[in-house]
């Protein structure tokens, strides 16, 4: 029994607190009043809790004593509180690729829950760089790559509640990688005073930095394209494309295009 039960003697029922029920008469029965939301049936013994609260979980026994002896009876009341408040708790949300590892914990309110994680439509299950741990309310994803974005919902159930958690997603930073390329008009050779354009392109997140360099110099020009104007002889050479990712911290640089330019006849 609870604190609010616990070892009541029937006989120390007040008179005064018992009272009388409408069941019919031949189901008459009286009830004591034993404290606040606890009534006991002075006939049947049958004890009601009203306004049951999580602390009432517990076992519960009954002793009758008789002229030849006493009898004991028990059972037990589990008392659930329906999940609510359920929110995904992140050590953080933007991370580098590769190189970040994040913990998501699922806090939630309510009695005996179980936790369920999903990204998008998927269930999340433990491998080789996926945990979950503290009976499956802490996810964690170490090296993350870029498809551990989300979005991540994490539900929270009992036998009679189910809640989910607000989406949360991840921003992920990768790359710079596919580094390519492309002149316009396609070469490679050119003829002295013409106009060419090159453009580079990388896979990255964000958007990569570009910078120029021709025969491994850097050329000190800025963006995803160079433009060459009247170009000469002298302007022959390997072009290379520099990407950098501001958030990675990462570089990687294009294979070379080969631009030869012919002098004038």
């Amino acid at each position: 029994m609870n604190a609010r039960t616990q070892g009541f003697p029937v006989e120390h029922c007040p008179e005064h607190h018992t009272a009388s029920t409408s069941l019919p008469s031949s189901h008459s029965a009286s009830w004591c009043h034993l404290f606040p939301g606890v009534s006991l049936n002075t006939t049947t013994y049958a004890l009601e809790l009203r306004n049951l609260a999580e602390n009432d979980t517990g076992p519960y026994s009954l002793t009758v004593e008789t002229a030849t002896g006493s009898f004991t009876g028990g059972t037990s009341l589990q008392v659930f509180v329906p999940a609510s408040d359920v929110t995904i708790v992140p050590s953080k949300t933007e991370l580098v690729e590769f190189n970040s590892t994040v913990s998501l914990v699922c806090s939630a309110s309510g009695s005996t829950l179980s936790f369920i994680w999903l990204n998008g439509s998927s269930e999340v299950t433990a491998g080789e760089r996926v945990q979950l741990t503290d009976s499956n309310s802490n996810l964690t994803i170490t090296s993350v790559i870029r498809g551990d974005t989300g979005p991540y919902q994490c539900e929270a159930s009992n036998i009679i509640s189910k809640v989910m958690s607000p989406p949360l997603s991840l921003t992920i930073y990768y790359g710079p990688e596919n580094v390519a390329v492309e002149a316009a008009p396609v070469g490679p050779f050119y003829s002295s005073g013409s106009n060419l354009t090159l453009t580079c392109s990388a896979e990255s997140s964000p958007a990569a930095e570009f910078q120029w360099a021709v025969n491994g110099a850097e050329l000190g020009e800025m963006g995803h394209e160079l433009r060459l104007s009247n170009i000469q002889s002298s302007q022959s050479g390997n072009y290379t494309c520099i990407a950098h990712n501001k958030q990675s911290l990462r570089y990687s640089t294009s294979e070379p295009i080969n631009i030869t330019v012919l002098g004038g006849l």
